[in-house]
């Protein structure tokens, strides 16, 4: 298989977009993690985190839809912000982990509580930014529409 037909996002470039990306969200997470104090017992910084991260990837995909399909700027801002940076940012696997500890240490309630929650809240914070973005983006096009109707007259 030449480097020609391989599929783009198997491509150097694109593989490293999603590298930087990936590595300033896992470093992000990071900082994030050692600045935010536990709740008692309650690790809380994984699950903001998942639910800052999930809304992110909301606004980006509402937003990077809107692009203009001919330009790579969409394809590349999806790699590096969107499978790079949130993939990166975000952690269900210490969200699980954190679950188990939970139930090892006899929190049950707190357990489901944790997981379930920040998966909803996630969920929910994903649709926030998908509407934040279509709004965003609505208003962005009707102030274009109206620079375009007063070009043409």
């Amino acid at each position: 298989m030449s480097a020609g037909s391989r599929p783009a996002y198997l491509r150097g470039a694109a593989i490293a977009l999603v590298f930087l990306g990936g590595g300033a969200g896992a470093a992000s997470r990071e900082g994030l993690s050692l600045l935010i104090p536990n709740l008692g017992s309650v690790p809380v910084a994984i699950p903001i985190i998942n639910i800052v991260g999930a809304f992110l990837l909301g606004y980006l995909y509402e937003a990077v839809t809107r692009l203009d399909k001919s330009r790579p700027t969409g394809a590349n801002l999806k790699l590096l912000l969107g499978t790079g940076f949130c993939g990166g940012f975000t952690t269900y696997s210490s969200l699980a982990t954190d679950t188990a500890v939970l139930f090892r240490d006899g929190l049950p309630w707190v357990a489901l509580i944790y997981a379930l929650g920040t998966v909803l809240v996630g969920a929910c914070a994903t649709w926030a930014g998908i509407a934040i973005a279509s709004a965003v983006n609505a208003r962005g096009s009707g102030r274009q529409h109206k620079n375009n109707q007063e070009d043409a007259s």
